[in-house]
């Protein structure tokens, strides 16, 4: 039996970073908000089963790696002992804190918090597959949508196990794995693999595209690899997985090389990590009249969707996928549900990869350039000659600032060392307001950071 909820005056469908965003936003502009969401806490996959969690392991990997390395400054420990339920419980218990912080917030602000799954029944209504059991039906003024994405499985996996699993599944082991084969040579298969590799994983990543972590630029990526080829036992571009098969003692793998020549290996287990879907099924987005285009939900610039009252922000309204857009498409939709004035129009959004080193890029890319076909003129600065590297036991790193070199203008940076992710947001800041290289070659950095080498690219086009 059915029961009727009143009526939502705004209703945030998905409770992740740009759902609950949205939801608090819409709540301090005086709108009356309801949240349907499946969890007890708001988070969505970025707090639960991904962002959050993964660098928790992400970190503990580094202190891993850091005692290793200890030895050539005179620094000698014994191997870590691995309890892998603990460190689990401790990923946990972060996780739990953010999440429990959110929830609080709901409650401080009061928001509704419907725990279920919606779909909608109209325009101006939903049905909710309730959590505790049973069916509910609401109507509502305006809608948000914000269901997020899952991870995408290819057409060789028919479906997961103990043996064959995803980013979720790699973030809450039971045991490490002699051998692990990463299928997927993207952000989050190489964070994984590195983690895995730490903790006393054999790592082969297997990508079927020419180079690893598409997208970036070939020489920021190759600060990357040239650490990965020491910690993984293979890493194969223009490789294709043609086929798993589970056998007792782990996973079959059949491969197939850019000549076609064919190759099979075992494993004892395999990760799936080949990019993400975003979850616009069964949500009757039919019956409320909303677009999809190409996999995602048609939005305008005010995150507005082909129905009237209906908005829809992050993953289901196209690339990038990432929770800080999200976040800000989440503002963006609330203040208009409000009557505000505002649009989502970002000059850039920054991306990161949170390996070791990072890899951060925002703007423009030389890849994009040489796409588009655009003149450009590029610095770069290797970090071994940045002191603060060396006192960090590091000779790694790499800075390149790319201009206009018409207007001078700041077009792009992309960064790869420790901590690039950090220093990545004042590019960001300075493509949004269209600065020059020369504010960056002029402003003062403090000494010695890695901060200088942003600094110190821009100030070879002095030259």
């Amino acid at each position: 039996m059915s029961k009727t909820l009143d009526k939502a005056a705004l209703v945030v469908i998905g409770a992740g970073p740009g759902g609950y965003a949205a939801a608090f936003k819409a709540a301090d502009l005086g709108l009356e908000v309801t949240i349907v969401d499946p969890e007890q806490n708001p988070g969505g996959v970025c707090l639960h089963r991904g962002c959050i969690p993964s660098k928790a392991f992400l970190h503990a990997a580094k202190l891993i790696r850091e005692t290793e390395e200890a030895g050539a400054m005179g620094l000698s420990y014994t191997k870590p002992k691995l309890d892998i339920a603990k460190l689990t419980a401790w990923k946990d218990g972060i996780v739990e804190t953010l999440t429990g912080g959110l929830g609080g917030k709901v409650k401080q602000k009061k928001i509704r918090h419907v725990r279920g799954r919606a779909t909608f029944s109209g325009t101006n209504e939903l049905a909710i597959e309730l959590v505790e059991g049973g069916q509910a039906t609401m109507a509502f003024d305006q809608a948000i949508l914000a269901t997020g994405s899952r991870p995408a499985l290819p057409p060789f996996v028919s479906e997961l196990s103990d043996r064959i699993i995803d980013s979720t599944g790699a973030l809450s082991p039971t045991s490490v794995p002699g051998s692990l084969l990463v299928i997927g040579g993207g952000y989050i298969g190489l964070e994984l693999g590195s983690v895995y590799a730490a903790l006393g994983s054999k790592i082969s990543v297997v990508e079927m595209l020419p180079q690893l972590m598409t997208g970036a630029d070939r020489d920021l990526v190759s600060q990357v690899k040239r650490r990965l080829d020491k910690q993984f036992e293979a890493i194969m571009v223009n490789t294709k997985v043609l086929g798993l098969k589970e056998q007792k003692n782990g996973v079959m793998v059949t491969f197939e090389d850019k000549k076609g020549e064919q190759s099979k290996k075992r494993f004892d287990q395999v990760l799936v990590s080949v990019g993400r879907r975003p979850n616009v099924e069964n949500l009757g987005l039919e019956a409320a009249g909303i677009e999809v285009a190409d996999g995602f939900v048609k939005v305008d610039a005010l995150r507005r969707t082909t129905t009237a009252g209906i908005f829809a922000i992050g993953d289901i309204t196209g690339q990038p996928m990432l929770a800080h857009k999200a976040t800000h498409e989440g503002y963006v939709a609330a203040e208009v549900a409000a009557g505000k004035t505002a649009a989502f129009e970002p000059r850039c959004i920054p991306a990161v990869c949170f390996t070791d080193p990072e890899v951060a890029w925002v703007g423009l890319t030389e890849t994009e350039a040489k796409v588009q076909k655009r003149k450009v003129k590029t610095a770069k600065i290797p970090w071994r000659s940045i002191g603060r590297t060396l006192t960090l036991g590091r000779d790694d790193g790499l800075t390149k600032v790319i201009i206009d070199p018409e207007t001078d203008q700041v077009l792009g940076v992309g960064l790869a060392g420790p901590g690039a992710g950090e220093l990545i947001s004042e590019a960001a800041l300075a493509i949004e307001m269209a600065a020059r290289w020369q504010d960056l070659a002029l402003t003062i950095h403090p000494h010695p950071t890695l901060s200088e080498s942003i600094m110190e690219a821009a100030e070879t086009f002095f030259h």
